[in-house]
């Protein structure tokens, strides 16, 4: 398997591997439906996105990444980091479950995180929901502690964050 920067003519390509693994969206790490795996809908979220990874095995993407700077100046409340530190937010990262355990996810994250610190980024952020252990073992497992809490679409979630030197 091999990571590489994803296009928007991977659409197809990610609405197949998605629809295989009888999904219809790519998830957030919230769980809410975050990406249209139409072709519109990933041509969107690659054109928005910084940066965007696809993994990719023999028979198609295996995952997908997808990370972006916040704007520039102060923001408020959980997500707020240091000041002088540039953040970006982890906004997908999604791995076909019939892959899931084979480090698809760590080679994201690394690749995001090599990427983000090319662009003077600092620090990771992603949100996690409140009842979901698994994805809090995985975040803390790979560095990112615990800056706050806020209310989400799904309830209330976890903001988490790392440095991103230590996830490259």
């Amino acid at each position: 398997m091999h990571v590489r920067a994803a296009r928007p003519d991977d659409a197809e390509a990610l609405r197949t591997a998605v629809s295989r693994a009888r999904e219809a969206t790519v998830f957030d790490d919230i769980g809410a439906p975050l990406l249209d795996v139409s072709a519109a809908g990933v041509r969107e979220a690659a054109a928005e996105a910084e940066w965007s990874f696809l993994m990719e095995g023999e028979d198609g993407p295996v995952g997908v990444a997808i990370a972006h700077p916040d704007a520039e100046g102060p923001s408020d409340g959980p997500t707020r980091g240091r000041e002088g530190d540039r953040e970006a937010e982890l906004l997908a990262l999604w791995v076909h479950p019939n892959h899931a355990g084979e480090g698809v996810a760590n080679e994201l994250l690394a690749r995001v995180a090599s990427s983000v610190v090319d662009h003077s980024v600092d620090t990771l952020r992603a949100s996690v929901p409140a009842d979901s252990p698994g994805a809090t073992e995985f975040f803390s497992a790979h560095g990112f502690v615990h800056r706050g809490t806020r209310r989400g679409p799904a309830g209330d979630e976890s903001i988490v964050v790392a440095d991103v030197d230590a996830l490259q």
